[in-house]
């Protein structure tokens, strides 16, 4: 019998195809999909913590989103790859800060606070239609969300291209859905387990 993770893997290039064509055909996406993002989040109470992300290859670009946020009186902050098979870490971020290159070209702060967020906006290469995410393949953010999750609620929301929703996606122990999702056509949102994974 196939595993999971082998299932999924032409499920990630056939997604890959689909984001690049979007990314490349809807230059009025990003905004409306930040819109939508920002109208689903609502305001805030003044220093929330949350996660954004730096875009890679052809991920949806948060950054207006994120701006808006720290204005609203978020504190804002990006994911840090420490190693494999280990939770995300999350570094204060703001517009003009000193970056690096991180694990896998992304974008981290050179310095900052480590913060602990409340909401995470999660990037993602599909999503299917009750809230289960495709992601790279690391694990990364459903081991984050496992460990945010078991402390504190923390709101999990995929931005991404409506053109990336696919068929409903394998899933195994240990994967976390998604609360809601944010494009460019609106907001899909999903009633979660009240542990917050499936299984």
């Amino acid at each position: 019998m196939t595993s999971i993770p082998d299932q999924k893997i032409p499920l990630r290039a056939e997604a890959f195809a689909r984001r690049k064509a979007a990314h490349e055909a809807r230059a009025d996406a990003t905004p409306r999909a930040t819109a939508n993002l920002l109208a689903h989040l609502g305001p805030l109470a003044p220093g929330t913590v949350v996660s954004g992300y730096r875009p890679i290859r052809s991920e949806i670009d948060p950054t207006p989103a994120m701006e808006a946020l720290l204005s609203a009186g978020a504190r804002l902050c990006v994911p840090v790859i420490e190693g494999r098979g280990l939770p995300l870490k999350f570094r204060e971020w703001t517009p003009g800060c000193a970056m690096e290159t991180g694990p896998f070209g992304a974008e981290i702060p050179a310095s900052g606070a480590w913060l602990t967020p409340s909401v995470v906006i999660v990037p993602l290469v599909a999503f299917d239609s009750v809230g289960h995410r495709l992601g790279y393949g690391g694990g990364f953010y459903d081991r984050t969300l496992d460990m945010l999750r078991e402390t504190a609620p923390t709101r999990a929301i995929g931005f991404a291209y409506a053109a990336q929703q696919g068929p409903d996606l394998p899933i195994h122990e240990g994967d976390h859905r998604l609360d809601a999702v944010a494009t460019e056509e609106g907001v899909m949102t999903f009633a979660l387990p009240s542990d917050g994974a499936e299984g």
